[in-house]
């Protein structure tokens, strides 16, 4: 694939608030054509962050509303040992990962095909294509046994569901190659924003380290990029210090916090790391208070702090996506608009302004 460039060019965080995935397409293709990506719309239970991506995984139970990994069931111990050997079989070129338990179906994830249809329809071509999963901290410690405990505290679930995130991100990327454009998937990583707190306690650096390293690893593997989203504050050396070459963080109310960590946002961008900057603001109070001109300025502004530490304005330029701070599932829909509406003028004004 050809080498892709950041360019400011804009991209969004998966969630709508709509409930027809072909229209909620076009919504995106008409906004961020550039660098499209698969809707996910939360209005249906199957979409959330936790179960639109269990298929396949072993012992999966859902009871009023409620779902586990239920190591008890009588067939749990065969069903995980098949669940491995279709892995190897995969991971050692026996399998066919595309006809897999790993790959995402229309029950979860109808807008993943409603995006490679529209886009096979196109005159042009995107610059790239976005993909996305929920992260390997974020299902494993929001992925319960049936005791309650979180599956990331079980060695045995959690190198099952590192395994299956691993190949679905892979599985994504072999697809939407398909396509004929560079690939970008992003790992949704949402409870990263605890790390530090009493809850991630017993969570090592060296835990999510080898967590990133599989399934950014996996993306890598298929020819994609790899990137992180937190939608929140956090300890941000566990991203600029993994093998991700897109850091995704909500620049509108935490860049502040991001620039404390200037040797590893040098390091980072001197491998070829990107930022994706949400500087487009998706909670309801602030989004009612902005304009396009008003981040511009904001971007502006945090690009020259940027260059103090040593960055090259060309290189953070070349190296930037513009999108929101996080999606807009919990949106009304004309908040929603506005938000992939701002995403596009902002990128607009911001190439035009690098060429000045």
């Amino acid at each position: 694939m050809e080498i892709f460039k950041g360019d400011c060019l804009p991209a969004l965080i998966g969630s709508l608030p709509m409930k027809d995935h072909a229209e909620a397409t076009r919504l995106v293709l008409k906004y961020v054509p550039e660098i499209p990506l698969w809707v996910q719309l939360p209005v249906y239970g199957e979409e959330g962050m936790i179960p639109q991506f269990l298929e396949g995984l072993p012992g999966v139970s859902k009871t009023g509303g409620k779902i586990c990994v239920d190591t008890s069931q009588p067939d749990f111990e065969n069903d995980l040992l098949q669940f491995y050997d279709a892995y190897v079989d995969i991971t050692e070129g026996e399998g066919d990962l595309s006809h897999s338990l790993f790959a995402l179906t229309k029950n979860t994830a109808k807008g993943f095909f409603e995006l490679i249809d529209q886009v096979r329809e196109l005159p042009e071509s995107p610059k790239a294509i976005k993909g996305q999963i929920t992260g390997p901290i974020t299902m494993g410690t929001g992925l319960v046994n049936q005791d309650g405990r979180a599956v990331f505290y079980d060695a045995q679930l959690r190198d099952a569901v590192l395994k299956l995130l691993a190949l679905k991100a892979k599985w994504q990327v072999r697809i939407l190659k398909q396509t004929g454009c560079p690939v970008i998937m992003f790992f949704d990583e949402p409870a990263l924003a605890g790390y530090g707190s009493s809850a991630f306690l017993s969570i090592t650096k060296e835990d999510i380290a080898a967590c990133f390293d599989e399934v950014v690893g996996a993306v890598h593997d298929e020819g994609g990029l790899a990137g992180v989203h937190v939608c929140a504050n956090t300890d941000w050396s566990l991203i600029l210090d993994s093998q991700a070459d897109i850091v995704s963080f909500d620049a509108f109310s935490y860049f502040d916090n991001f620039i404390l960590y200037p040797e590893q946002i040098r390091a980072f961008m001197a491998r070829g790391g990107m930022l994706a900057w949400g500087i487009v603001p998706t909670s309801k109070e602030d989004l009612a208070n902005v304009s396009t001109d008003m981040l511009v300025s904001k971007w502006q502004s945090d690009h020259k702090k940027l260059v103090e530490i040593g960055i090259p304005s060309d290189t953070i330029i070349a190296r930037s996506l513009i999108t929101p701070s996080c999606g807009t599932g919990s949106l009304s829909l004309e908040e929603a608009k506005k938000v992939l509406r701002l995403t596009r003028d902002v990128s607009t004004a911001l190439r035009h302004w690098k060429k000045i």
